[in-house]
């Protein structure tokens, strides 16, 4: 199945700092490219910081973290661009991507709400963030 650049699109224009958002929307839609914006996902320095918050640590577990996108609005599904290959380009159950990513390293980013709510996990200890546009958060 192939990508969905439409949803992948609306994310990286919703949550990636302005100077970023076109290269990045097409490398993604370039099979032979993509694998390059993939690895720029364990350490992904272009989230925009206006909208992210840092997950709290009394909520640091996969079921803390849906819990807490849950109540921001997520539903049961969300789309993965991710280092991982088994999810990456899918639309896969929250939960589990939640708990094949969570803690493992891989660098992944979820749409849970297409351009208003997602989630990001890079390859360091503490870098899980929430993704929520028009709520003017910081870290």
């Amino acid at each position: 199945m192939a990508p969905d650049l439409e949803q992948e699109a609306a994310f990286i224009r919703a949550f990636i700092v302005p100077t970023k958002q076109e290269r990045l929307v097409e490398l993604l839609g370039r099979p032979k490219r993509r694998q390059d914006v993939l690895r720029t996902l364990f350490h992904l320095k272009d989230l925009d910081p206006r909208f992210i918050s840092r997950i709290p640590a009394a909520q640091d577990t996969a079921e803390g973290i849906a819990a807490l996108l849950r109540s921001k609005g997520a539903p049961d599904l969300c789309y993965a661009i991710s280092t991982d290959s088994e999810i990456d380009g899918k639309t896969v159950p929250l939960d589990e991507a939640l708990t094949r990513i969570q803690g493992f390293g891989d660098g992944t980013l979820l749409s849970c709400v297409p351009g208003s709510l997602g989630y990001f996990e890079g390859e360091e200890r503490g870098e899980r963030y929430v993704l929520e546009r028009g709520k003017g958060r910081r870290r």
